[in-house]
């Protein structure tokens, strides 16, 4: 299965970070939640940053400002991680330039619609 790291994952099942994780597990993939502030979100081990992160997930997906995206764009690059979803007010015309000028692949979208859930029913 592919693996995803969930950069702003949450605790608190009312925000899409928190969704994400969810919805990616219970998809089957291998899910890496990052948060300073937390130690597992939903069972799994949350990491502090993408840096971390055991490996190299095959997608980031972000929720978070688009200030602090700009801010974490080159760690998510010099992991290693290629695509990056960019979820609905996480993407910015700075943060996008910023990932392609990295060789990052940009997805402007909600991660969770990708793997067919709707983030406002779960």
């Amino acid at each position: 299965m592919p693996s995803i790291a969930i950069i702003g994952a949450s605790n608190h099942p009312d925000k899409f970070g928190y969704k994400a994780v969810k919805a990616y597990l219970d998809k089957g993939w291998t899910v890496y939640p990052v948060n300073p502030k937390e130690s597992d979100i939903l069972g799994t081990r949350c990491y502090s940053t993408i840096q971390t992160v055991p490996g190299v997930p095959d997608f980031a997906s972000l929720y978070i400002p688009p200030a602090v995206a700009l801010n974490v764009l080159e760690d998510i690059a010099r992991k290693g991680v290629k695509k990056v979803y960019f979820n609905p007010g996480t993407e910015s015309g700075p943060a996008l330039s910023k990932a392609k000028s990295l060789g990052l692949e940009p997805i402007a979208a909600c991660s969770i619609r990708a793997i067919g859930y709707d983030p406002n029913v779960l």
